[in-house]
């Protein structure tokens, strides 16, 4: 790997450069034989080719469903006898125009000018990552890559599923929830002055749940904008937060360990990390380098952890399958699955069938969850609206049973 170090020499002067070694350990003592007293060390990030900005594709479903699309279409001309460079400029010529067309424009134009596939992709870090580089190129070099751009449209079709079985089960709650909060605003803000001037008529103390509802309305009324600002107050401070190393890794942390919903979120990680990690080996891609993009992609800051320490135990000779058995983040059964795949030779097969069950699995749970999620929160919303709804009329009851009374 890679390492970008900072270190002092002999006379004091301070030295920044990188180093090829395979671990930090073997770059430091390199280093020491050199004279040089390391201070700071850490794998250096992949070189990234400044592209223009408005060939930039945003969104990652968006990013995926274009990806998927062109693996496919690349696959089927080539398999029927297309060159590359005419694949390519008939699928940019098809193309709405946008930033998407450009990029496989200029994709086109570079393999015409002599670059090959993967290369022409690396210009432009944030369409093609560099998992999908690493199997276009290992598809270039075996000379089988209608094959390998099949295996990344799959890839990229079941990580778009994912993603929207996620959206697709969040939708209603969610609805749900901006529902309920508009519903209560719009009581308390306005239904509720209302009878403000009643109540001061009835010249009678009115019930607590009363008087927190009228205070509750009256600030509401004269504070919004104090309101306004903590909320985005708390938008910049959140994002600030979760920007950093130790907020992000906080975040990641919780997620895992959420009471009812941190072993779905395991799932989906694992599930992601031995699809992607099956595919890479199935392609010919070394565990090494398989295990280096795997780390990048995890989107979790534990995962990435565990990924690197069983990266360095591969390098020292053991079996991936001892690391991750250690690990609370992986299931016993993933990692004795991946143990058996290691002794059978077949480790590949066994991450990719592992991958395609938790899969189901994970789109069976979020479904459930999302269906339970529903009347709870109907519930709880029932629960708040008979709350104010008691509050207000409560004390018109007590002014009927006066009145009845005086009768």
């Amino acid at each position: 790997m890679r390492l970008t170090y900072e270190a002092v020499d002999e006379t004091g002067k301070d030295v920044a450069d990188e180093i090829e070694a395979i671990s930090a350990a073997d770059a430091t003592e390199t280093l020491a034989g050199l004279g040089l007293t390391v201070t700071t060390i850490t794998e250096a990030r992949p070189a990234r080719v400044r592209t223009n900005a408005s060939h930039t594709v945003r969104g990652q479903p968006r990013r995926l469903k274009n990806l998927s699309l062109l693996a496919r279409q690349l696959a089927v001309l080539i398999r029927t006898g297309t060159p590359l460079a005419d694949a390519l400029g008939a699928i940019a010529r098809q193309l709405p125009e946008g930033p998407w067309r450009n990029v496989v424009s200029d994709v086109h134009a570079q393999v015409e000018g002599g670059s090959t596939l993967s290369e022409a992709m690396r210009r432009y870090p944030a369409c093609f990552n560099d998992i999908c580089t690493s199997l276009v190129a290992a598809g270039e070099s075996s000379g089988k890559l209608e094959a390998l751009l099949d295996r990344l449209a799959l890839l990229t079709r079941q990580q778009l599923k994912v993603q929207r079985t996620l959206m697709s089960a969040m939708i209603y709650p969610l609805l749900l929830l901006v529902v309920g909060i508009v519903v209560v605003a719009v009581m308390i803000v306005f239904v509720l002055p209302r009878f403000s001037d009643l109540f001061e008529t009835l010249d009678a103390p009115l019930p607590p749940s009363t008087q927190f509802l009228m205070m509750t309305a009256e600030f509401l009324r004269g504070r919004w904008w104090m309101i306004l600002i903590a909320l985005a107050a708390m938008v910049v401070a959140t994002k600030f937060t979760f920007s950093r190393p130790a907020g992000r890794r906080g975040l990641d942390c919780a997620l895992v360990r959420l009471p009812g919903c941190g072993h779905v979120v395991r799932s989906l990680l694992t599930a992601r990390f031995a699809r992607v990690l099956g595919v890479l080996l199935d392609s010919r891609v070394p565990l090494l380098e398989a295990l280096d993009l795997v780390r990048v992609s995890t989107g979790n800051i534990l995962y990435t952890d565990l990924i690197g320490q069983a990266h360095e135990a591969v390098v020292r000779g053991e079996s991936l399958s001892s690391v991750l058995a250690t690990s609370p983040l992986i299931s016993p059964y993933v990692a004795e699955a991946i143990r058996h795949g290691e002794q059978s030779g077949q480790i590949s097969p066994v991450l990719l069938e592992m991958a395609e069950f938790m899969d189901e699995e994970n789109e069976s749970l979020v479904t459930t969850m999302a269906r339970l999620a529903e009347p709870i929160m109907l519930m709880v919303l029932g629960v708040i609206v008979a709350f104010i709804a008691i509050s207000i009329f409560l004390p018109l009851f007590d002014l009927t049973s006066l009145a009845g009374g005086g009768l």
